[in-house]
């Protein structure tokens, strides 16, 4: 008789862990944007320009060094951040500096930042900055976006391709 039972227990168990996973695997149900919304995203990987120019060295200051360090330009690794500002229909959105990767800030700077917006016909304008000698933004784009509820509008920056890309 105990045998019964204790397969029924397993029985009862089994059934009811099913029942868990079967019901949360659909409910409740995940809205990734309300239903009139679309979603702005940045998202971009881009070294900034050099901070500082190259500069030749001295006879005396290779003179000073030693002999497997002797080299004629003293060019230094760290770039710029990147400074990115997006305004939206007049208002800023997103304002914000990224810095370059590296432990000698040598690398790429990266940037990820998403916002949800809603539907319909807006003004755009994007501003980039890669260069800490320039005052401003040296790269600028300005584009009427109509978004559909569930889109996603994608600000990349490629230097190949024009600087600032609005999708």
């Amino acid at each position: 008789m105990t045998k019964v039972f204790r397969y029924a227990g397993q029985v009862a168990l089994y059934a009811l862990f099913a029942l868990f996973i079967g019901y949360f695997s659909t409910a409740p149900r995940y809205r990734h944007l309300p239903p009139d919304a679309a979603l702005l995203r940045l998202s971009f990987k881009h070294p900034g320009k050099i901070t500082v120019e190259c500069r030749q060295r001295s006879a005396e200051e290779l003179a000073k060094m030693p002999a497997q360090l002797r080299a004629q330009m003293d060019c230094p690794r760290e770039r710029s951040p990147v400074r990115v500002r997006v305004e939206f229909d007049g208002s800023p959105l997103i304002d914000d500096t990224f810095s370059p990767s590296g432990l000698s800030r040598d690398g790429a700077a990266a940037g990820y930042r998403r916002v949800p917006i809603t539907a319909g016909e807006h003004q755009l304008k994007v501003q980039f900055n890669d260069d800490v000698r320039v005052a401003g933004f040296n790269f600028e784009r300005e584009q009427k976006i109509s978004a559909v509820a569930g889109q996603v509008v994608l600000i990349d920056f490629n230097a190949e391709r024009g600087g600032i890309l609005i999708q």
